[in-house]
């Protein structure tokens, strides 16, 4: 059953971003209103018992329960298909349950998933962990040896997982050759963009099959809720997504969804600015010339720069920092800042730095950290809509009060 938003998706389709992000997917109720309504509702009335029937069997449009579908959820799913260039999206509570739910969706036990090694915490323990208690084993790599993708595969390898860039440490994969890679070995690719954002990487214009967000980020971008996103194809959707959702319930609320669509509304504007801020900001921090490295996929000299260059738009909003003397200078800097929040968030308007080591990545095994780059001298910085030029002050000056 196909949701109908009130708009033809032909027209839509030729619509430039800037217009997609406020205008897509929005439907109007008799009432005619210009800002989409919040349907708070759990259930949905029928005419008669055979209109009921009807549309469980999937043979009549409409809602039935809004743990299946919502309107308010719909416009915001329609919203993300249309940015992201997707046939379909199913949004949830969480980024997490975004990720989880896709994952669980397409593997079962005996099969294989290869992933990168470089993630969010909860990712990683959930593909090394969670998925083994399923049955489910895994193989990780350096997610910039294509050598090492092509050798992980196995005959019962049914998906891949990957983030672009990394959670925190800004890696790139190139994620055309993973994706060749994989479906060459009959294998679908789940990519968490939310360091990208559906702005700055199409990752289904190269290959994937699966994109999923925490649209607690960038997309909503101010701080205030939860939220993630499914992205993929209306055979998947339909075929092997939707049923899982549909008995286990991991939805979004109509009221985060309504939050994320007017989110959506200024995502274009917020996450420009926070790239403009970030360049300058990542390249104040190196000329402070005190920290033992500064990471930012924006720069001329970045590691991995032809492949910014090839898949992404800009350098992003995240910047990392090494310091010189390990966890409790990092926790001087953090607690000398009077700016800048220490949160573990990212693609906030405001900016946040936290030291991943004892938080997002808390839940991995130092040895695994270690593995992935994360020490104790790391911070990650995801810069915000402020002033550029009181964000470096109150980084120079905190680089002061911790010794640098």
């Amino acid at each position: 059953m196909k949701r109908d938003t009130g708009q033809n998706r032909n027209i839509t389709d030729k619509w430039r971003l800037q217009t997609k992000l406020v205008r897509g997917g929005t439907y109007r109720s008799e009432l005619g209103e210009t800002s989409e309504s919040m349907f708070m509702t759990s259930g949905y009335a029928y005419d008669c018992a055979e209109d009921a029937a009807a549309r469980f069997e999937g043979e009549q449009d409409g809602y039935t329960y809004s743990r299946l579908r919502n309107p308010t959820c719909a416009m915001f799913e329609d919203k993300m298909a249309l940015i992201e260039g997707a046939q379909c999206a199913r949004s949830t509570a969480t980024g997490m349950a975004a990720m989880s739910s896709a994952m669980l969706s397409i593997v079962k036990a005996g099969d294989h998933v290869v992933s990168s090694k470089t993630l969010f915490g909860s990712c990683r323990v959930f593909i090394e962990t969670i998925l083994a208690k399923f049955g489910v084993s895994c193989t990780l790599v350096d997610g910039d040896d294509n050598e090492a993708w092509k050798n992980a595969f196995r005959p019962n390898t049914t998906a891949v997982f990957l983030e672009s860039p990394a959670n925190p440490t800004l890696d790139i994969v190139d994620i055309e050759f993973v994706c060749t890679v994989a479906h060459e070995n009959d294998a679908l690719v789940v990519i968490d963009n939310v360091f990208a954002t559906p702005l700055l990487q199409k990752p289904m214009e190269m290959g994937a099959d699966i994109v999923i967000y925490s649209s607690t980020k960038h997309i909503d971008g101010q701080g205030r809720c939860l939220g993630g996103c499914i992205l993929t194809s209306d055979e998947i959707m339909d075929e092997q997504i939707l049923p899982y959702i549909r008995h286990t319930g991991p939805n979004m609320s109509p009221f985060n969804a309504w939050v994320m669509l007017k989110g959506m509304e200024t995502m274009d504007l917020r996450v420009d600015k926070m790239c403009s801020n970030a360049v300058k900001v990542a390249h104040a921090l190196r000329d402070l010339k005190v920290f033992e490295r500064v990471n930012y996929p924006g720069f001329s000299d970045f590691a991995q720069r032809d492949l910014v260059e090839k898949q992404m738009t800009a350098g992003g909003s995240v910047v990392t920092m090494f310091l010189p003397q390990g966890r409790e200078q990092a926790f001087k800097f953090l607690n000398a800042l009077e700016v800048t929040d220490i949160s573990n968030n990212i693609g906030d308007a405001k900016s946040l730095m936290t030291h991943p080591a004892s938080t997002t990545h808390k839940s991995v095994e130092e040895s695994a950290r270690l593995e992935m780059g994360i020490t104790d001298s790391m911070l990650r910085l995801s810069v915000g809509l402020e002033h550029a030029d009181d964000l470096i002050e109150d980084f120079a000056r905190a680089a002061k009060i911790a010794g640098l």
